[in-house]
């Protein structure tokens, strides 16, 4: 998956390459792994620290599939969480305790609850006691002191500080699991201005931290300000500085909530309630996560809030702007195709690239994805965005209208240009290729298999929407079962050849102590 990391290349940034794949032309790849998705899932999956576990499995292109196994949702990379289990593994009742004794020994110290009382306390100091403790991330009750002597630790906190917590706490960096790049101020402010223009006046902000604090020091500082919010995040950091109404310990990757049912009930309660309060979902996972599970969760909350809708807004859908790099667009669209992408370009405080007023390759590749019509979403003109009256709809200014495409059909910012054996707009760097028949960068491989369909090698689906994947699931599981027979045949033939080698040697060694003990006269 594209990370949100390292967007310059030094030739081209490898945004390039992850939108050549999206687009058809990187087309390289003979093997990876897929997650299975919940209905694949044979039954309730094992927990790893960070909640229910995704099922995966190894596919290679003209091969049969691999064993299927169960790895954490929320990591990609096994030193962050080191789970591993296969699909068919029998675990013995020690070793599943121990497991659920690790996993309780990797969650928070206190609980939210916990949390929240020593927040009260803590705004009761006066402002010479209060510290907070920027090793360990937490604010200080006197009590703690002697704990932290020899931390560095910030004192004289204020209120408006603790108004602030994304700035008091250390951003999470692991682009892969936590990824905190936080929204500049100029992109979270039209986010709030765009959320009140539209109408809405509650927001679910999943992976959003500082939008909703933004909201809360609105709602603080202006009567008039009216929108409330709920925000859920996997950083269980923010539990220090706000109540269980207004916070969830949360994987947005298996739509996990650490707190259990109360949690979950406050956030279905804060779906349903004030109906006549519009309300929309805000979220902003990490680049590095997978597509598929991040849209079972969102489709989980629109149906949550469905159940508290009347019947006559049966046929309407949850509000969401999905913020994600534009080369993810196919894939979303493929799973929410009411789905548009907006061409604002979200930038990132604490990302080196990802900024406003670049140029180029230079830009922010993250874009809002939305179910709104685009027609009702008014850019920015002051940041060079325009109305296209045949496209109605806002764009870049770069954006240039294609008469042929009948659209305006740059991605990125920059003046896309037509390839007419593509028969539609690319990149203006890239070129056709007459060897693969397609667009792609000057510098790209020609060669190896091109990257479709596991199963028939069509390049217009995966391999999990191809008409032919029930009869492949049938015949990969019989393959499964066949090498699992075979494994256990030699597992069997393995001890049966150490029991025989353990009898021999302890048969030698009486024999010699024998002959130690009778020496020959």
């Amino acid at each position: 998956m594209a990370t949100p990391r390292s967007e310059e290349g030094a030739a081209e940034a490898p945004e390039e390459a992850a939108a050549s794949v999206s687009e058809g032309a990187g087309r390289r790849r003979s093997s990876g792994v897929e997650v299975l998705v919940s209905q694949d899932a044979p039954g309730p999956a094992p927990h790893c620290p960070h909640g229910p576990t995704l099922l995966f499995v190894r596919v290679n292109q003209g091969k049969e599939e691999a064993r299927r196994f169960y790895a954490c949702s929320a990591c990609r990379d096994r030193k962050d969480c080191n789970f591993f289990q296969w699909e068919d593994e029998k675990l013995s009742e020690a070793r599943l305790a121990a497991r659920e004794i690790y996993n309780r020994r990797c969650q928070p110290p206190l609980s939210h609850k916990q949390y929240v009382e020593r927040y009260w306390k803590f705004i009761e100091l006066p402002l010479s006691q209060r510290k907070f403790c920027q090793r360990c991330q937490q604010l200080l009750l006197p009590d703690d002191w002697g704990k932290h002597h020899d931390h560095q630790v910030l004192c004289d906190i204020s209120i408006a500080q603790l108004k602030r917590p994304s700035q008091l706490l250390y951003p999470l960096e692991n682009k892969k699991t936590n990824a905190q790049y936080l929204f500049t101020d100029r992109s979270c402010q039209f986010l709030l201005d765009l959320i009140s223009t539209l109408g809405f006046r509650k927001v679910l902000c999943v992976g959003t931290p500082r939008l909703h604090e933004l909201i809360r020091l609105k709602a603080s500082g202006d009567k008039e300000s009216d929108i409330k919010s709920l925000l859920l995040d996997i950083d269980f950091r923010y539990s220090q500085f706000y109540t269980e109404e207004s916070f969830c310990h949360y994987n947005m990757f298996n739509h996990h909530f650490f707190d259990g049912k109360a949690a979950l009930e406050s956030c279905r309660k804060f779906l349903q309630e004030d109906k006549d309060l519009g309300l929309i979902l805000v979220t902003d996972p990490p680049f590095g996560g997978l597509v598929e599970p991040l849209t079972v969760t969102f489709k989980k909350f629109m149906e949550m809030w469905k159940e508290g809708q009347s019947p006559d807004n049966d046929n309407k859908e949850l509000p969401l702007f999905w913020i994600f790099p534009y080369f993810f667009e196919s894939r979303i669209l493929q799973f929410f195709p009411s789905f548009s992408m907006l061409d604002y370009q979200v930038d990132y405080d604490n990302h080196a690239l990802y900024k406003h007023g670049k140029t180029g390759r230079k830009q922010s590749p993250v874009r809002i994805f939305t179910n709104i019509p685009p027609n009702k979403i008014i850019l920015p003109a002051e940041e060079g965005y325009r109305f296209c009256t045949v496209c109605q709809r806002y764009v870049s200014l770069e954006n240039q209208h294609c008469e042929i495409c009948n659209s305006c059909t740059s991605k990125d910012g920059r003046k896309w240009r037509h390839c007419l054996l593509c028969k539609k707009c690319v990149k203006p760097s890239w070129i056709h290729c007459s060897i693969c028949n397609y667009c792609a960068l000057p510098n790209h491989s020609c060669a190896g298999p091109k990257d479709g369909c596991f199963i028939c090698g069509e390049s217009d689906h995966k391999r999990t929407m191809c008409p032919n994947y029930s009869s492949s699931k049938r015949a990969n599981k019989a393959v499964r079962k066949e090498k699992q027979k075979k494994s256990n045949k030699m597992k069997m033939e393995t001890n049966k050849g150490q029991s025989m080698n353990h009898a021999t040697v302890t048969r030698k060694k009486k024999k010699k102590k024998r002959g130690q003990q009778y020496p020959c006269s």
